[in-house]
């Protein structure tokens, strides 16, 4: 006791125990990336990751040389070889400094362990794993944490190179060598076989470390069960029995019960080899190692770098004499493992998703248990991460009997419920800390004070610092916890650490091995004070599963398999939480691991770095942008398996609507009026068509259709992407119901578009109708999305259905809005202007007329009113104001057309103008007029497209109407009762806000934009609209765009006004020629004329506005001049005798009557004092009688 190494408080050896084993974990990092790094050298041969001297052919004899030699330095007798060194040495140094010096951190860390070894060897330090602990624990993982330490310094093959290239640089730039390069040679060397080298060094160690691990004889067996004993011990169930359900849990080894049982495998078979002589000697021992040989093929070293522990063991005990038995016993444990280790563990984790499945369930419903049972909930996500963990080095790393024993195709479902416990851990830390703060202040503290006060002996620094346990836990009470208070029991718990130090030498005063039960009791108050202030901590050490990015191809693998799987999909999101865990395995001793690059691609630090800060990057890339990039990966792959469960129903409900449509009743009505009339049907024995429903007839519950298989399926993965709100990924926030509502609106878009149907080359397109159907159905299904997940679908209509109201979407596709208009432009209207089609107003709505060529579509269904609201539902106010603009796109182009007409024929057109009331003088100079037939044509067009958009008004203000009646009828009060002397542009303002609402307007805004932009004043406005329209150039006879106008630039707002008049004079005079057209026939059934002549009522009427508008002339004035004008032409045409020229006067006549009616600035009054109403009486009566005739 006078030796001061004898002095245990002198010693710290707890203290010594705790920082070594923590260096040692980060010493294992450092070696392990230096490792990975030259596996990443080697396997991708990237001249930017691998220095340049390690590649250089000038220096691979140098490498090879100093490799050769090691440890030796020969500088002199090989200046050839070595002489290229000299120009790199600056830069070897600089870039294997990093790596040289992590392995004389190794030699330095393996000279402490020693030590502390021989320490307590010396001080004969009593091990049992169910007393001290704290000691033995931290005592059993430097050992195993050493010896992995060597073992991964003897699997880097680039060490001789790096420590020989640095010793030879440094040599040549200070003329010596590294002080350190000696003993780390040699250290290189004497561990080319660790375990072999370390076999010798443990003789002395041997029998601490045997009664270290021969304590463990109670716990592994114990841990060590098969499933059917746990199950008939009913283990982890709270409910098995009822009336001890709110009794804390207890144990005599509480810390060992959730111990890692990866660790104490490792602890075993490790530890037993380096003190193989006990196993000759020991049968406790032997039975320990032989169990350990039995369940595992192989164990975890580091991360994913594993251990064959039954090749690696008969290996170094072949060539030892008289090991012949423990050979046998070696390949007997092999054989053993290899058959029914897999089955053994697949049937534990199999009990354990039902156990833990029971556990989290009770613990949700009452979070109480929590306090009470917590040590089951510790147990528990110990005992599941220990079979992960197993699994997972298992899969990859062994060679199976049975590979289905080794494909787990339910693990989602285990780690599911180890995130559910975690959850209700983290969720109610609180309920936890009132429970045992109670506890250790009244249970606890009394009975650790009674087992002090009944010590036999006990020395005043021991009495001290149980006193201090005591007064601690004395302390304690609820109202710190109702408060916030933050509490530290590290401070305690490093106490008994030591105390368990002074406890377990030889000839302690107080000796530990004496008073077991004292050291059971701390060691349950130590678990106690946990569940207070390290419940995160605990967490980690029992469920910490970061070892999958490690793994990312068998994590990936199991992902996938999960969501193929249906009834594991609802777990699938304990995919992306793993990725949670992945920066709790980083250490600060290597903190490239955890350096935060500027928000830089990986490449670009790849591009620009240093060699270390290479490292450092790729390494943080496998950890902290490997966990963003799996756990992204992962939610995106959810969402498009809900986003395709999602389209497939669509599809199914849209089928189903489709059968509901209108076109599809007419068979099912010819068959019952047949059945009605007794007809015979065309073919007997015909199936009978079934009904739209009989679907939703099931003749029993086991039926079950691909609708219920979808439906199924997309609550199931719902479940999980609703399961949590958010989930923070190295401190980036994830919100997993974002990606679904991403995919969905992507999707929505497209299906939208492809509902439409459109195909360029035959120009088919689906009718309005049919695709509002369509797109109804798909919306019913994308609403009840809301009841699986916590998503606003309202925001994705929004988005969605405003993007299609534009020309564009977001994403630069076309829109429904685009694919329409381009539809009816370059389509409906184009056979309209080719003669093809009519627009009949009595039917509101465009006919096709009897052609030698049929047309591919009818165009009645296109456009009638009710394919026209149902356009206006698709597009809204926003799209079918694109289309207006369209629409009067073209018109502005007519116009200048017309205009250029105008032009042409200026003079005679003025004279014209002012002697219509000179018959013989307009019939001369009539003869004189040029394009006649092309003025008329193209107001034809005009009145056609200006009749489309009346209908696309209407329908947009009966859809208007429907859905915001009061908004509706407030613009329309507003826009009737504005006064006669309002400003004009105020008045526009309110025409636009009406025709917006689609109400009709005595002005048409949009025609008088569209026009305006003609103006010399306004050209540069022209060329953007003519840009932002980028309209086809269809509707056109020989049109040119407005720009093609070149003079226009050079033409006074004076001259502009007079060729608008003229236009109107052009036109008026023009009128008598279509009585000659054969198609100007009126019709009554139709209100109108083949040939569309009837629309020029209202071209003549709008355009009439908008230009006058423009010229801020008077329009009344100029309608009556354009009426006095048509009138006293179209009397000409009375006197004429020549039939051909007058064979339609009369349905020609009833343009003038069409022209009044039309127009909100001319009256009957004022027509019949220009053209006698009789003539419009008796020209009725003749087309009439006509049209009766012609009937009969």
């Amino acid at each position: 006791m006078s030796r001061a190494v004898l002095q245990p408080s002198q010693q710290k050896l707890a203290e010594k125990l705790t920082i070594l084993n923590d260096r040692g974990i980060g010493m294992l990092t450092r070696l392990y990336n230096i490792k990975k790094q030259g596996q990443v050298w080697k396997a991708c041969g990237d001249p930017k990751a691998k220095p340049s001297y390690l590649v250089d052919k000038n220096l691979e004899s140098a490498v090879k040389f100093i490799v050769r030699k090691f440890p030796a330095i020969e500088t002199r007798n090989n200046n050839q070889q070595l002489a290229q060194l000299q120009k790199e040495k600056s830069e070897i140094l600089k870039n294997l400094a990093l790596y040289y010096f992590t392995f004389v951190d190794v030699m330095e860390f393996r000279d402490h362990v020693c030590e502390l070894l021989n320490t307590i060897d010396v001080c004969q330090v009593f091990f049992d794993i169910t007393v001290n602990f704290d000691l033995t624990k931290n005592y059993l993982d430097l050992i195993i944490t050493y010896t992995t330490l060597m073992i991964m310094l003897s699997r880097i093959e680039e060490r001789k190179a790096i420590i020989g290239l640095y010793n030879y640089a440094h040599e040549m730039s200070h003329g010596t060598s590294d002080r350190e390069y000696p003993r780390l040679g040699q250290l290189i060397v004497d561990y080319e076989n660790p375990l072999k080298k370390m076999m010798e060094e443990f003789v002395p160690h041997s029998k601490s470390l045997s009664d270290a691990l021969i304590s463990l004889h109670m716990v592994y067996p114990r841990r060590n069960l098969s499933a059917d004993q746990w199950r008939n011990a009913q283990l982890l169930s709270l409910i098995s029995a009822p009336s001890t359900m709110l009794n804390p849990a207890q144990s005599d080894t509480m810390p060992c019960e959730y111990l890692s049982l990866d660790a104490m495998e490792k602890w075993i078979v490790l530890g037993f080899i380096l003190c193989h002589g006990v196993l000759n000697t020991d049968a406790t021992a032997l039975n320990l190692w032989k169990l350990a040989l039995q369940v595992s093929s192989c164990l975890s070293l580091f991360r994913d770098e594993v251990f064959h522990i039954h090749k690696a063991a008969e290996d170094l005990f072949v060539n030892i004499r008289g090991y012949n038995k423990r050979i046998n016993d070696i390949r007997e444990c092999k054989e053993s493992a290899l058959s029914h280790a897999g089955s053994m563990h697949r049937e534990r984790r199999k009990f354990l998703r039902s156990a833990l499945k029971e556990l989290a369930t009770v613990l949700s419903d009452q979070p109480g248990l929590l306090g009470p049972k917590a040590l089951f909930v510790f147990m528990a996500l110990s005992f599941a991460r220990d079979e992960i963990i197993w699994l997972l080095r298992h899969a990859d790393n062994v060679q199976k009997k049975n590979a289905d024993d080794f494909i787990d195709k339910h693990v989602a479902e285990l780690i599911f419920y180890m995130e559910e416990l975690r959850a209700h851990v983290r969720k109610y830390g609180p309920v936890m800390q009132r429970y045992y703060v109670q506890y250790l202040s009244g249970f606890d503290a009394v009975v650790l004070n009674e087992l002090v006060q009944n010590l036999s002996v006990c020395p005043e620094d021991e009495s001290i610092i149980m006193s201090s346990f005591v007064n601690t836990m004395t302390s304690l009470s609820v109202k710190q916890v109702e408060d916030g208070e933050v509490f530290d029991f590290r401070g305690m718990r490093l106490d008994w650490f030591r105390l368990q130090a002074y406890t377990s030498v030889s000839k302690a005063s107080l000796s530990l091995a004496d008073h077991k039960e004292l050291g059971k009791m701390m060691n349950t108050i130590i678990f106690h004070t946990k569940m207070v202030d390290s419940l995160v901590e605990m967490l980690v050490e029992t469920s910490d599963l970061s070892i999958f990015c490690f793994y990312s191809r068998a994590f990936e693998k199991m992902f996938q398999q999960c969501l193929e799987l249906p009834s594991q999909s609802r777990y699938s999101i304990a995919f992306p939480l793993l990725c949670t865990h992945f920066m709790s395995c980083t250490h600060e001793l290597c903190p490239e691991e955890m350096s935060d690059y500027p928000r830089q691609g990986i490449t670009d630090v790849m591009n620009t770095a240093t060699l270390n800060e290479r490292t450092s990057a790729l390494m943080r890339h496998h950890i902290g942008d490997r966990s963003l990039s799996l756990c992204n990966m992962f939610l995106d792959e959810m969402a498009k398996q809900a986003r395709n469960l999602i389209t497939d129903i669509c599809t199914e409900q849209c089928t189903l609507s489709d059968q509901l449509l209108p076109k599809h009743c007419a068979k099912t009505i010819s068959q019952a009026v047949n059945k009605k009339s007794k007809k015979q049907t065309g073919k007997k024995g015909e199936p009978e068509r079934e009904k739209p429903g009989v679907e939703s007839m099931r003749k029993n519950r086991l039926l079950v259709t691909n609708l219920d298989k979808l439906h199924t399926a997309l609550s199931e993965l719902c479940f999980s992407i609703n399961y949590v709100p958010n989930m923070m990924v190295w401190e980036h926030t994830f919100t997993p119901r974002e990606y679904l509502t991403s995919h969905l609106e992507i999707r929505f878009t497209k299906s939208i578009v492809g509902m439409t149907m459109y195909n360029q080359a035959t120009q088919e397109i689906a009718k309005p109708s049919e695709l509002l159907t369509s797109v109804r159905s798909y919306m019913t299904v994308l609403q009840s999305i809301e009841n699986y997940v916590q998503i606003d679908i309202t925001r994705v209509f929004n988005n969605v259905l405003l993007q299609q109201t534009q020309h564009l979407d977001s994403h630069g596709e076309p829109t429904i809005t685009s694919l329409y208009t381009n539809w009816y432009l370059e389509t409906l209207l184009r056979q309209v202007s080719n003669g093809h089609i009519a627009y009949f107003p009595a039917m509101k709505a465009f006919v096709n007329l009897p052609t030698e060529n049929e047309l591919t579509f009818n165009a009645e269904e296109y456009s009638d009113i009710s394919e026209m609201r149902a356009l206006s539902e698709l597009l809204g106010p926003y799209g079918m104001k694109f289309l207006s603009e369209s629409l009067m796109w073209h018109i502005s182009s007519q116009v200048a057309e017309l205009k250029k007409l105008v032009v042409e024929n200026v003079e005679v057109l003025t004279q014209m103008r002012t002697s219509f009331d000179k018959p013989d003088q307009m019939a001369s100079l009539f003869k004189r007029l040029t394009s006649v037939d092309s003025v008329l044509k193209r107001m034809t067009i005009i009145g056609v497209i200006l009749s489309f958009r009346s209908l696309a008004q209407e329908a947009l203000r009966d859809v208007l109407s429907y859905h915001i009646p009061f908004l509706v009828s407030s613009v329309e009060d507003f826009k009737d009762h504005i006064p006669r002397e309002t400003d004009m542009k105020v008045a526009m303002n309110v025409y636009e806000l009406s025709s917006a609402a689609g109400l009709p307007c005595e002005i048409d805004p949009a025609l008088v934009v569209a026009l305006s932009s003609q103006k010399s004043e306004n050209w540069d406005s022209l060329i953007d609209t003519t840009k932002r329209s980028t309209q086809p150039s269809s509707l056109r006879i020989n049109a040119a765009v407005p720009g093609s106008w070149a003079n226009s630039e050079n033409i006074s707002p004076e001259e502009e006004y007079k060729i608008a008049c003229l236009l109107m004079v052009f036109v008026a005079v023009s009128l008598p020629t279509l009585a000659s057209n054969v198609m100007s026939q009126y019709s009554p059934a139709i209100e109108g004329h083949c040939n569309n002549i009837h629309c020029l009522a209202k071209a003549i009427n709008q355009i009439a506005a908008a230009l006058f508008t423009i010229h801020k002339g008077s329009i009344e004035d100029r309608l009556k001049e354009f009426l006095a004008l048509a009138s006293s032409s179209l009397l000409k045409i009375g006197q004429e005798t020549d039939k051909t020229t007058t064979r339609n006067r009369e349905s020609v006549y009833l343009l003038l009557d069409m022209i009044v009616q039309e127009s909100p600035f001319l009256t009957m009054d004022l027509l019949e004092s220009c053209f006698p109403y009789v003539l419009l009486r008796n020209a009725y009566h003749a087309v009439y009688r006509q049209s009766v005739t012609s009937s009969a």
